[in-house]
Order: structure tokens, then C-alpha cells, then sequence
């Protein structure tokens, strides 16, 4: 007996053999049979529902290991700054003046996705500038890579920012020759006004039911949150997950982008611990920053950036402090990851790891590297003796690929380097990193395939893998990556029926036109979760 029956489908069942089947029978919410075309057929049933893919394939669910579902929520109910049609800064303050008329006065008026290397001037707007579209309303303008903004006057009032305010660690607020701030805040000092300008709980629910329903369009059915508002975030998301707003299946961590060690703190002694939870909401690993963005470039590096001779980025803890919350966390049981990018933050990490393990030690820990940049040799080496499970964003290739090769040079060939991981045996798991670039899989799957930039430009291409292997970084590799590779991330019996029909044959498409492929169904436990309307006009 079987609920739902797909057949004629290129099934990309991502087992241990990445067999290639054709047809796969569902029961409630579990996968009850991986079979042929003429074998399937014992499973229908008069209510049975057949789909009938005619050679189209059907992929596991995709495991999207690393993204800020609310602050993507969020950013919706704001000014997109990456619009086409954003192409001066005077084009930027129209936008937010528009915004501003909508807006009462005194709530914020926000932007993100803006980046300095698209606008004609090549900066960011001034503090002074913003005050042109409003001195009764405090604006936040966040950078792509969500580590720098941009704020009015308004706003450095409402953080307590002035010429006193010394640079917190980690972080910069920019100043003129006077000492004055220009409104342009870095890093640690960003962080800290992206929480002063945080939402209300009716906006972070409403801004996770628009998450949810671009994540499931694009075949994503479960995602691990990389944190953002603290406590606020994590309290929304299980509300929004237990009313049935959202669809994608959560693992979270333990993060928030402002002060995270005091976070993980807070949750330790409340007595959280990784893996609390069920198959839809589950707590992840403890997750603190050790230093800035990649595409800044602000992230630590061991030598400095092509572009920025006397610059090495920025860390935002010393090795004693990370060992010591991290090491704490280990110590209680926890998962346990931090955002690094540069090299110089990646051996932090590490020895933070090698300490931690070697006091309490634990096998299948399952420690991760949320994005794993500048990933050198030596780097690997380690990571493969201490079992580390690195999170790499393929596309990041496609949208800042060309900036990659401009501030690091030759080290873009150890950029996201999944042909080293997985030579050397190492289990990564893909993410998008949404909102700071697309969220689409089937964009990352191209991105890591063909490694080049949108404009055409070979980024690392050395590091390029294969369509299979690709897939198999979106799907068993990050359930993988939370501990739950025994319930999804392939099609096998016994699996929850979370799965994906695209508009075509993955397998045997080109190289090219990967991210030209869209989401036909989206199926999260046995249920449609999404179906393409015929009018729907599918964005590539």
C-alpha cells in the first residue's frame, strides 16, 4: 500500500552507492520502497496517488546547511539593495525616502544586500546623506555580507554611538578627521546596531512564513540556522514552527550575531544541549564568530590580502577566549562550530578543537567550520585527523567570485576547497548563507560543478566536483551534519518523504545550464509543501 507513487523518474536516491532508480512508493510520512517501474506497480492502490514524471528527477530533500532564515524574513519586509536598478547612491536614498513616507515615524527604515563595488560612487552612504531621507526615523543599511552598515544620526542616538564611543573589539565605527563617526560601522560595531535595530515578534513570525515559502519553492525542506536576533530568534522560529507557519524542518544554533559568546553562555546554563528536540525543530551546535566576511574582505588571513597589503582582517576573539567557550560547550555536550573564514581564524578553530578534545575527550562529535574560506593544506590535514565537518558555500563563486580573485589572488584555489575535502575524505555539507547570497540549491550545485563567477571568470577551478557529488553536499552531507542521516537526506525505506521534483533530468543536463534548472513539487513528510503554478515565471 502505498499513499503516493512516483514513477518514470531519474531518482537520485544519494545512497551509499548513488544508485539511480526509477520509481519510489511513500507511506504517510515515510519512504517505503526504492524500485523499478514494473515493480512499483504492487504498491498502487485505488487512492493512491501516482505522478507520472516522465524521466524528470526526484531528489531527497535539500539540506540547506547554513542560512539566516529570519534575517532573510526580515530583510523581506525591507528595501532590497541589491535590485537591479540600485545603481547610485542617490538611487539607494530615493528608495529609503519612499520606505521612510510609508514608515511612522521614530520605527526604523532598513535596507540590506547593498554593495559598495555595485554603486557608481564605490562607497557607502554617509550618515549626513541619510539624514537627508530622515532625521525621524533611525535607517540601517546593511552590506551583502551582513558584517558592515551604514546608519543615520537617528540611529548612532539610538545605539548610544558618538565621538566618545570607543571601537568595540573586533569591530570599527568609522570616523572622520575630527573623530566624528560617518556612520559606517564594521563588524563588531555592526553587530551590536543590528541588534539595537531588531523587530517586533508579529514581524519576525510574519518574516519566517515569507522564509519558509521562498525556501520550500526552491526545494529546500530542512535548513540549519545560523542564528541572528538571539533569544528573540529562537523563541520566534519554534512558535512559527509549532502554528504551522513554517514548512522547513530547523535545526538552530545556538548563535546570535551580536555578542554570541554571551548567547551560548545564557544556553548552557539553562541546560540546552544539541540534538533537544524532534524532527522538526532540533537544537544544533553552539556557534560563536571568530572573525569577518570573505567578501569584504574582512575575514583574518595568515598573510595579507592581495588587494590590501598591509591588511590581515579581523579576529574577533584571542585563542584563550575561544578555547574557553568552546571549550566549555564541548565539554557539555554540545556540537560545536564558528563562523570562520580566513585561514588565520580556521587555525584558531582548529586548535581550539584539538584543546577541547583533548580534555573531554568524545568521539563522533561531529565539530563543524561554519564556511571553512581560506581552507590551506595544512588546514585539512588537521580537519581530516580531527573528524570536523567543514560547512563551504559553493555559491559564493557565482555572485562575488570575481572579488575573490581580486583580494586573495592564487589562494582562491584553497576558496571553499570541496575537491580537497572530499579527497581527503572529509564530509562537508553545502549552504547558501542566505540572505547574504541566493538561497537556490540548484544554483550552488552549479556554483561548486563549474566553479566561475557570473561573469564568466574561473574561480579556483581546480576544486570543481562532479553533478553527483554536488547533490550529495546538499542533501546526505547535511543531515549528516546535524546527526540525522539515519531519518533523510537520501531516498531510502524508512526515511521521512522529504522530497524534491525538478523540471528535468539533472544528471544529463550540461555542465552550463545547471542553475537553469527550477523546482517543479516539493514534498516535506509525504505532504505537497509546493507545486510550480503554470504561470509562474522562474527566475535563473
Amino acid at each position: 500500500m502505498a499513499d503516493n507513487v512516483f514513477l518514470n523518474a531519474q531518482v537520485i536516491t544519494v545512497d551509499e552507492c548513488n544508485r539511480v532508480a526509477e520509481a519510489v512508493a511513500v507511506q504517510g510520512n515515510r519512504i517505503v520502497a526504492v524500485v523499478s517501474n514494473e515493480e512499483i506497480r504492487r504498491f498502487i492502490r485505488p487512492q493512491t496517488t501516482v505522478y507520472d514524471l516522465s524521466g524528470k528527477s526526484l531528489l531527497p530533500g535539500i539540506v540547506d546547511s547554513h542560512l539566516h532564515m529570519t534575517i532573510y524574513g526580515t530583510n523581506k519586509l525591507g528595501v532590497n539593495g541589491k535590485a537591479a536598478h540600485l545603481q547610485t547612491i542617490d538611487d539607494l536614498l530615493a528608495e529609503l525616502r519612499a520606505k521612510a513616507q510609508q514608515t511612522p515615524k521614530g520605527e526604523w527604515v532598513r535596507a540590506w544586500g547593498v554593495d559598495e563595488n555595485r554603486i557608481a560612487e564605490k562607497r557607502f552612504p554617509t550618515r549626513w546623506e541619510l539624514d537627508q531621507v530622515s532625521t525621524e526615523h533611525p535607517i540601517f543599511v546593511m552590506r551583502t555580507c551582513a558584517h558592515h552598515s551604514a546608519v543615520n544620526s537617528r540611529a548612532l542616538e539610538r545605539a548610544g554611538f558618538d565621538e566618545h564611543t570607543p571601537d568595540p573589539q573586533g569591530g570599527r565605527i568609522d570616523r572622520d578627521e575630527n573623530g566624528v563617526p560617518t556612520g559606517f560601522l564594521v563588524e563588531t560595531a555592526h553587530m551590536q546596531m543590528f541588534e539595537v535595530a531588531g523587530f517586533s515578534e508579529e514581524e519576525y513570525r510574519k518574516a519566517l512564513k515569507l522564509a519558509s515559502d521562498d525556501f520550500v519553492a526552491k526545494g529546500i525542506t530542512s535548513i540549519h540556522d545560523a542564528g541572528g536576533y538571539g533569544p528573540d530568534n529562537l523563541r520566534a522560529m519554534q512558535k512559527a514552527v509549532q502554528a504551522g507557519d513554517v514548512k522547513v524542518r530547523i535545526y538552530a544554533m545556538i548563535c546570535a550575531l551580536n555578542q554570541s559568546d554571551e548567547f551560548v553562555r545564557k544556553m548552557m546554563e539553562a541546560g540546552i544541549v544539541t540534538g533537544l528536540g524532534d524532527e522538526w525543530f532540533r537544537i544544533g551546535p553552539a556557534k560563536v564568530f571568530t572573525d569577518g566576511a570573505s567578501i569584504a574582505p574582512t575575514m583574518a588571513m595568515r598573510e595579507p590580502f592581495d588587494s590590501r597589503p598591509n591588511d590581515c582582517g579581523i579576529l574577533y576573539y584571542t585563542q584563550e577566549e575561544l578555547n574557553n567557550i568552546l571549550g566549555e560547550a564541548h565539554a557539555k555536550g554540545f556540537q560545536i562550530t564558528a563562523h570562520a573564514q580566513g585561514d588565520r581564524a580556521i587555525e584558531m578553530l582548529l586548535t581550539c578543537f584539538e584543546e577541547a578534545l583533548s580534555k573531554h575527550p568524545r568521539t563522533n562529535h561531529r565539530h563543524r567550520i561554519e564556511h571553512a574560506g581560506v581552507s590551506m593544506p595544512d588546514l585539512i590535514e588537521r580537519m581530516t585527523s580531527l573528524g570536523i565537518v567543514p560547512i563551504p558555500n559553493p555559491p559564493f563563486f557565482y555572485e562575488f567570485g570575481d572579488g575573490y580573485v581580486k583580494n586573495i589572488g592564487k589562494r582562491v584555489n584553497h576558496m571553499f576547497p570541496v575537491r580537497d575535502f572530499l579527497d581527503n575524505g572529509i564530509i562537508a555539507a553545502a549552504a547558501s548563507d542566505s540572505p547574504v547570497t541566493d538561497h537556490n540549491p540548484l544554483l550552488g550545485i552549479h556554483a561548486a560543478v563549474n566553479r566561475k563567477s557570473k561573469s564568466g571568470q574561473e574561480v579556483g577551478a581546480i576544486q570543481r566536483v562532479s553533478v553527483m557529488e554536488a547533490i550529495r553536499l546538499y542533501t546526505w552531507n547535511g543531515a549528516y551534519a546535524s546527526f540525522e542521516e539515519d531519518i533523510k537526506g537520501s531516498i531510502e525505506p524508512g526515511k521521512l518523504a522529504d522530497l524534491v521534483v525538478l523540471n528535468d533530468r539533472i544528471l544529463d543536463v550540461s555542465a552550463e545550464c545547471l542553475k537553469d534548472l527550477y523546482v517543479e513539487m516539493t514534498f516535506i513528510d509525504g505532504k505537497v509543501v509546493y507545486q510550480k503554478q503554470p504561470e509562474e515565471v522562474i527566475e535563473t
